[in-house]
């Protein structure tokens, strides 16, 4: 299962990056370029709850397979597309839009499914194992995509995505694990209120859908804002940003291993908080840095303690909520976690301009620092976890 969704990962983020450098070459339109994955995302914040509702009605699985041929048929549909010299642009926004809605069911329907293949005791490193599918993919994909694109031409980067999807549709099949939801006459609104009020009604759960919200929102910012340091703060160029990708992406994959391989420890809410807290060090610390070496290894750091909270936060929240509301309760986490991507990046884009970005990844820091401090030492409903 994990080796197909980190097939699927890598030929994703492949088209993803020859499907922007189709739309910029017969458009040259920044704004078009920008509302390909904004319509993308828009399904995933529209469908996502409603998405949670169906992964608690129906045969997960099956859920996850919809996700996937709806995905698959999109590349194939642009694979004939380019492969003919007929597509425009908004084959690809339509696309797009549709393979978003797609994600918006197979994505609480992934996260609700891993539960269902390992025990409590391994939960933690069945989250880490699939943060380093998600973290390789994004180093491995894009670098493909890109020599893929050089060599075989744009028509064979949809095709091979076309293909991807094949691994976890066969991993699908071969499962012997199946979830048998409950009858309901419950409309859909109200089970969606019923996981809201799920969450709400355990305060830990809360605190934990604040800490993913959080942690998304402060750090990718730093990660968007590389090439600001890479250029104007530390007057490199282009080999110094890609270095800093790098140096990120090795720190979060060993974050990731470090995490699976301390296995079922105790005391999960204290470490992850005070992973929050060396998170929002090393941020502060990469934004106040003039050295690259000190850059990257505030990076290497930082990728590391991101991809550990990430993962406790993750393996907490799936060690609360009980099997028949998971579904509901992770599309909800992953709503949260989601959202604070765009609204973390929105609001550092309308920052660095009037304060200069390392004072903005400064007080992001600051802020992490501050939050993990305050679940650590006041509101203690997740220390005690």
């Amino acid at each position: 299962m994990w080796i197909g969704a980190f097939t699927s990962a890598i030929g994703t983020w492949m088209q993803m990056l020859t499907q922007s450098w189709l739309i910029w070459k017969i458009s040259h339109s920044p704004f078009l370029l920008s509302l390909d994955p904004i319509l993308q995302a828009t399904p995933i914040f529209l469908f996502s709850l409603v998405g949670g509702v169906f992964a608690d009605r129906i045969e997960r699985r099956h859920l996850l397979m919809f996700s996937q041929f709806v995905q698959m048929s999109c590349a194939l549909v642009l694979t004939f597309l380019v492969g003919f010299h007929v597509v425009k642009v908004w084959h690809f926004l339509t696309c797009s839009f549709v393979a978003g809605f797609a994600q918006a069911f197979g994505g609480p329907a992934y996260t609700a499914l891993i539960p269902t293949l390992v025990s409590k005791e391994d939960m933690p490193n069945a989250i880490a194992l699939n943060s380093i599918q998600f973290n390789g993919a994004v180093m491995i994909g894009p670098a493909l995509g890109g020599l893929a694109l050089a060599r075989l031409g744009a028509t064979w980067c949809f095709a091979l995505n076309t293909l991807s999807f094949l691994a976890p549709v066969v991993a699908l099949t071969m499962l012997t694990v199946r979830f048998l939801p409950e009858k309901t006459t419950e409309s859909i609104l109200g089970s969606m209120k019923e996981g809201i009020r799920f969450v709400r009604q355990q305060g830990a759960m809360e605190g934990l859908i604040v800490l993913a919200f959080s942690m998304t929102a402060l750090t990718l910012p730093m990660r968007t804002l590389l090439p600001v340091f890479a250029t104007d703060i530390l007057h490199r160029d282009s080999g110094t940003f890609a270095l800093f990708l790098s140096v990120s992406g090795t720190g979060s994959v060993v974050g990731a291993l470090a995490v699976a391989g301390l296995g079922n420890v105790r005391n999960k809410g204290r470490i992850a908080l005070a992973m929050m807290i060396c998170l929002g060090a090393t941020i502060s610390g990469f934004g106040l840095s003039r050295s690259v070496g000190l850059s990257c290894a505030m990076l290497f750091f930082s990728g590391a303690a991101m991809m550990g909270v990430f993962a406790m936060v993750s393996s907490l929240v799936q060690l609360i909520v009980t099997n028949q509301m998971r579904g509901r309760v992770m599309s909800v986490y992953n709503f949260a976690f989601r959202s604070g991507m765009p609204i973390g990046n929105l609001l550092a884009g309308w920052l660095v301009p009037v304060f200069t970005a390392p004072a903005v990844l400064a007080v992001n820091g600051a802020l992490l620092i501050a939050l993990g401090l305050y679940f650590l030492l006041v509101q203690r409903r997740v220390a005690a976890l």
